[in-house]
């Protein structure tokens, strides 16, 4: 599986960014799809994940009710439509996905991983 993240760039804080992640393969609609960010000096973290069909999707609480998750099965792409953007969400921006199954918030957790996009928000 490959993925190709973009749609990164440099706003200011209260603008809204759309990220994208294309997949290649034919079992795309097979896979959790998550969205992971690693800003300097930090650990890389969980920010949302999306199950195979859509049905469910997870935040973590910095994000919730800002960031939404989403799919289209057909085009093999998650998107991460980010709103009310923060300073603290300066970071790159990498999409993951899940393979074997398990918890949706531990990087160890994800197979396969994009190259990163930077998300930059001035104050």
């Amino acid at each position: 599986v490959q993925l190709q993240a973009s749609g990164g760039g440099l706003v200011q804080a209260g603008d809204s960014l759309r990220l994208s992640c294309a997949a290649s393969g034919r079992t795309f609609s097979t896979y959790t799809m998550g969205w992971f960010r690693q800003a300097p000096g930090k650990e890389r973290e969980f920010v949302a994940s999306i199950t195979r069909n859509g049905g469910s999707t997870y935040y973590a609480d910095s994000v919730k009710g800002r960031f939404t998750i989403s799919r289209d099965n057909d085009k093999n792409t998650v998107w991460l439509q980010m709103n009310s953007l923060k300073p603290e969400d300066t970071a790159v921006y990498y999409c993951a996905v899940q393979v074997r199954g398990g918890s949706h918030y531990y990087p160890s957790r994800y197979d396969y991983w994009g190259q990163g996009t930077q998300v930059t928000v001035s104050s």
